[in-house]
């Protein structure tokens, strides 16, 4: 972490201060966060073969929705315009990311996917920044992309789900601004609760009809369960994350992400990576790093 290495030293000290638990906790929950998204994710194959992406991201939202509503109990009438007005941005937009990563995971390698989503929120904090130098990030990730898009015989993944990947990266980058902001204007956990209740209203119309017919016992288990680990834990997560450490410092620990995604989709899914692809996937690590480190100076 960054304080070990200011520090010179590979443990904690007695007089450790308080800032420093706070990120040390955060970046732990960032990480946990990112296992349960990715191998959650790789371990939903299966659910979005049965009920299709829409459907699968209707029925985590659906079942993570009504788990946080039970414990959370958010004063519904009691919430200003401003709220409401975040609730329902945050909640829309988690549900087109969501059913637009389930697409592009039925269509390409979770890696791949991953690497590609990780675009939209990198372009954005490179422009946001200014142009410059800073470019060079951007430009470094998009020649991962390409690199975890070969597997030494040929292109893999198709049209459809690169444009669905890019889809849930422009949805993520607004997402990381939205939660920050969400977080801060609610109390507790009742701002995730809010949001992920719109969330599922949202995904209704377009999971409802492929879902419901296919449901049975097991399946219900299942979702349950999946729901836990996607969106419920690593959302809860990453709400109390950005609330204990700096959005950059966040960010820097969301970089290992396109790594956490290959190793679940080796480890779940079976999808085994080149050399070539190892090399991508630790480019858009960099560049995501990169990017965010250099915000800060």
């Amino acid at each position: 972490m960054e304080e070990k290495a200011n520090a010179g030293v590979g443990t904690l000290t007695a007089g450790a201060s308080p800032a420093f638990d706070g990120v040390a906790v955060g970046g732990l929950m960032c990480l946990m966060s990112m296992s349960s998204i990715q191998f959650g994710a790789a371990l939903s194959s299966s659910a979005i073969t049965t009920y299709g992406p829409a459907g699968a991201s209707w029925l985590r939202l659906a079942f993570a929705a009504i788990i946080l509503a039970v414990f959370v109990r958010p004063r519904i009438v009691s919430y200003t315009r401003a709220q409401w007005t975040s609730a329902l941005v945050l909640g829309t937009t988690t549900a087109l990311m969501t059913m637009s990563f389930f697409a592009a995971i039925e269509r390409i390698p979770l890696g791949l996917a991953v690497a590609i989503d990780f675009l939209g929120p990198l372009s954005v904090a490179t422009i946001g920044y200014g142009l410059g130098r800073r470019l060079i990030w951007p430009l470094l990730a998009g020649l991962g992309v390409l690199a975890l898009a070969h597997n030494g015989d040929g292109w893999v993944g198709n049209i459809e789900g690169i444009l669905f990947a890019l889809g849930a990266g422009t949805g993520w980058a607004i997402y990381i601004v939205l939660t920050k902001k969400i977080g801060a204007s609610f109390k507790g956990l009742e701002g995730l609760s809010m949001s992920l209740m719109v969330a599922a209203l949202v995904a209704t119309p377009f999971g409802f009809a492929g879902a419901v017919p296919a449901l049975d016992g097991y399946g219900l288990i299942e979702m349950v369960g999946l729901a836990i680990l996607v969106p419920l834990l690593p959302y809860t997560l990453e709400l109390i994350a950005l609330r204990r450490m700096p959005t950059a410092a966040f960010g820097i620990l969301m970089s290992l992400e396109p790594a956490i995604a290959a190793l679940a989709g080796f480890v779940i899914l079976a999808q085994p990576m080149t050399l070539l692809q190892m090399a991508g996937t630790a480019l858009v690590v960099a560049a995501s790093a990169g990017a965010t480190f250099s915000a800060r100076q």
